[in-house]
This record gives C-alpha cells, sequence and structure tokens, in this order.
C-alpha cells in the first residue's frame, strides 16, 4: 500500500512538473505574432491602443460610468505593460549575451 502510494506521489509530482514548464512556454507565445525567428512587437499600433483607450476612460468618467472607466484603464495598463515587454525583449536580443 505504501508503495502504491509512494509511486502515485511520484507520478503526480512528474506530470504537475511536466504542466508547470510546459504551460507558460505556451502562454508566452499567445496573443502575439509569432515568426519563425522571433516575437514581433507592432510599437505604433499599441502606443495608439493605449492612448485610444486612456481617451475612452476619460470620456466614460466624464459620462459617470465609472466602472467602465476603470475598465479601460485597466486595459490601457495591460497593454502598456505588454508593449514594456516588447521593448524590453527587443533590446535584449539585440545584445550577444543578455543578462
Amino acid at each position: 500500500m505504501t508503495k502504491r502510494l509512494s509511486a502515485l506521489a511520484v507520478s503526480v509530482a512528474i506530470a504537475g512538473g511536466f504542466l508547470v514548464t510546459s504551460v507558460p512556454a505556451q502562454a508566452a507565445t499567445a496573443g502575439h505574432a509569432v515568426s519563425k525567428a522571433s516575437i514581433t512587437c507592432n510599437q505604433r499600433q499599441m502606443r495608439q491602443q493605449i492612448a485610444d483607450l486612456k481617451a475612452k476612460a476619460a470620456q466614460l468618467r466624464q459620462l459617470g460610468e465609472d466602472a467602465a472607466a476603470k475598465k479601460a484603464l485597466s486595459d490601457a495598463a495591460a497593454l502598456q505593460r505588454k508593449l514594456d515587454w516588447c521593448i524590453k525583449t527587443e533590446g535584449d536580443a539585440s545584445k550577444p549575451f543578455p543578462g
């Protein structure tokens, strides 16, 4: 009985380790334009989307739609983080030994 539980525990740990290492790698490429060599981001378009979302939030706030304005600002912040990540990774990719 003890051997069965030990074998089960080891199997669960191995399967969990596999999921932990494989899911983030797949999630990192979701939502990005992926080419064979690298991930490309359209910085101009992302900046425009951020500006549009902030303008929309300001307009919604004037209309008294605070929850919708908060959501628009949250979306703009998420897009800004994605843009910052794109800029950082492009800068790191140009270095021969990033770190």
